[in-house]
């Protein structure tokens, strides 16, 4: 599969609703708001960036993108196993937004995921090596 439009714009809207989520999470006191947060997640979107934007149609774009869309997974479904999304949640504003963002972070995750691995098969399939800059 070539590396085109469709991988790109799915990874960028899964980076935006991981950190809407994480938003959300640290308003509700979910999660931490402090520097260590911080910290993790600028590293973590600056590598996801890195491998969106700067290692197209790369071997390394495509495992980069595979470890985020696994990210993206995991964040809704430890919610909806009960760590989040029930009685404190639902009483707070925007509970509605809160639960969207993570219906549709799982839906981009899990289409990036598909992109992700169909990208790697390709370059599998072809024995292509990453191309030169």
């Amino acid at each position: 599969m070539k590396y085109d439009g469709t991988v790109t714009i799915t990874s960028l809207l899964t980076i935006l609703l991981v950190t809407l989520h994480l938003a959300g999470d640290i308003v509700r006191g979910l999660a931490p708001g402090n520097l260590a947060t911080l910290g993790v997640l600028a590293f973590v979107v600056a590598v996801w960036l890195y491998g969106t934007l700067l290692l197209p149609g790369r071997r390394g774009a495509y495992i980069i993108l595979l470890l985020g869309s696994l990210l993206g997974l995991v964040i809704p479904i430890v919610h909806m196993k009960g760590a989040g999304v029930g009685e404190s949640v639902a009483q707070t504003d925007g509970a509605f937004f809160f639960v969207w963002i993570l219906l549709a972070l799982g839906a981009s995750a899990a289409f990036l995921l598909i992109l992700a691995v169909r990208g790697l098969w390709g370059l599998r399939r072809r024995g292509s090596r990453d191309p030169s800059p």
